[in-house]
């Protein structure tokens, strides 16, 4: 996760990693052991005092250690899967529920709240790989302001919904590029600005990863274009200018100059066709 999006300024106005929006904390989430774990004993529990009792041994092999209000799990305790995964916290009515740790067997850690066996409420999701989640949770899964790290050093601050980056966040790349804006379902996705890390910056929309509607892009010799694309790519009206001046007002097709446009250098505009990047004919004399 988090690979760098570095590129050069001849080649940045197409993010090359978007792999690692698609990815979230989320994805690899083991099920909490007890959620299939139930006492043995049924009875009615209302009005019993809460008392802690010697090492309990469930039909599947799980073991509990901790409190209990008559056949149910409640108070604190600490429950063994039979994979080997534990968890140590708050129990209510025989489920999951307050503030607990959870330790998987293959090195993930969840510690925060939970509700009905559900992580729920603000918590941390360290993965084993050293990627880890930091915020709100509902129903198992992200939702509501996080923020996520991973072991290369990416970073994403903002919005989740239903366990996928939704809303506005900023995602930061170990190279120093970073998106700040609209996510939808883990894709840049709406209205944001990236830049990279050699300066070129683009503020407009975005559709599924790419630029696409209108936006202006920048670059770091003061070159600017601003008008519209299509999948990254200049496409439809825009106007393109220089620092000396210089200016192409006009239309673009597939990343080019393609269709009629005016120009404008050392104060002379001229309207003329250009076909795949080329001028082939002016339409009229330098005007006054």
């Amino acid at each position: 996760m988090g690979q760098a999006a570095g590129s050069s300024c001849t080649a940045c106005e197409c993010p090359t990693s978007n792999a690692v929006l698609v990815e979230g904390v989320g994805g690899s989430q083991q099920p909490p052991p007890f959620v299939k774990t139930v006492a043995t004993l049924q009875s009615d529990n209302v009005g019993k005092p809460t008392e802690s009792r010697p090492v309990h041994t469930f039909e599947d092999g799980a073991t509990y250690t901790g409190e209990w209000r008559g056949t149910s799990r409640h108070g604190n305790g600490t429950q063994m899967g039979v994979d080997g995964s534990q968890y140590v916290g708050a129990w209510e009515e025989d489920k999951a529920h307050g503030f607990g740790k959870l330790q998987h067997t293959d090195g993930d850690v969840y510690s925060g709240e939970w509700v009905d066996n559900k992580k729920h409420g603000q918590g941390a999701y360290l993965h084993a790989d050293g990627a880890k989640y930091e915020g709100q949770w509902q129903n198992d899964v992200q939702s509501g302001e996080g923020t996520e790290d991973w072991a290369d050093e990416a970073r994403y601050v903002g919005q989740y919904l239903n366990g996928h980056k939704n809303g506005v966040g900023k995602y930061s790349w170990c190279d120093g590029s970073y998106y700040e804006g609209q996510f939808v379902d883990n894709d840049i996705h709406g209205d944001g600005v990236y830049v990279w890390n050699d300066e070129c910056k683009f503020s407009g929309q975005w559709l599924k990863q790419k630029m696409n509607g209108r936006g202006v892009f920048t670059y770091p010799d003061g070159r600017t274009y601003t008008g519209e694309y299509t999948e990254d790519m200049k496409h439809g009206n825009g106007i393109f200018r220089w620092p000396d001046g210089r200016q192409y007002d006009g239309q673009w097709k597939d990343g080019k100059q393609h269709g009629s446009a005016t120009w404008t250098a050392n104060g002379e505009r001229k309207v003329g066709v250009w076909e795949d990047g080329r001028r082939v004919k002016w339409l009229d004399q330098p005007a006054a």
